[in-house]
């Protein structure tokens, strides 16, 4: 008999935003800060999925990126997915620059941006992820009765939950975790 003394080892998966499984009894997990944790099931094919959604992945549509790793692999369909957007930071704490305002500008509808960013003039913006990845789901093709939005802020809620911005940089981690039973 062998025992594993050293409880903690690095992890082969790096610089992976999303991970997907039809494997049962096989936890997915993912830590956020401020960020949006995005959880997939379909429902059909009995297929799981988590991703982290910053600024950077929402704006370039993981969302999308894996309905698409979800089909390809499993042959999974946008109607049959229902997804669960966690807990993250809110519009109204969410203040970026221009910069990154500007990104989202590029990639959103007119129609889109209006629910998305608001300008407070000189350069700032309030950023709302919930509802940009709201959007990038239901331009995937996800119906929107199968998606749930959450009504907890990370940055509003520091008692309970971690946010990076509300500790001003001295924080922890929150998991998000998906399984097929």
């Amino acid at each position: 008999m062998s025992l594993k003394y050293d409880l903690y080892e690095e992890s082969d998966i790096k610089e992976i935003d999303g991970l997907v499984t039809n494997v049962r009894d096989i936890p997915l997990i993912t830590f956020y800060a401020d960020c949006v944790p995005l959880f997939f099931y379909d429902k059909v094919r009995k297929v799981v999925g988590l991703a982290h959604s910053g600024w950077k992945g929402t704006v370039n549509n993981i969302a999308y990126q894996m309905i698409q790793v979800m089909n390809r692999k499993y042959g999974s369909k946008p109607e049959d997915i229902v997804v669960a957007i966690g807990p993250s930071i809110c519009m109204d704490c969410y203040e970026v620059s221009y910069d990154v305002a500007e990104q989202f500008e590029k990639k959103y509808k007119n129609t889109e941006i209006d629910h998305i960013l608001l300008s407070k003039g000189e350069g700032k913006y309030q950023l709302d992820l919930h509802q940009a990845c709201k959007y990038n789901l239901i331009n995937a093709g996800v119906l929107a009765e199968n998606i749930s939005m959450p009504d907890a802020c990370t940055c509003c809620n520091p008692d309970v939950l971690y946010s990076h911005r509300a500790s001003k940089g001295m924080r922890g981690n929150l998991a998000a975790v998906i399984m097929l039973k």
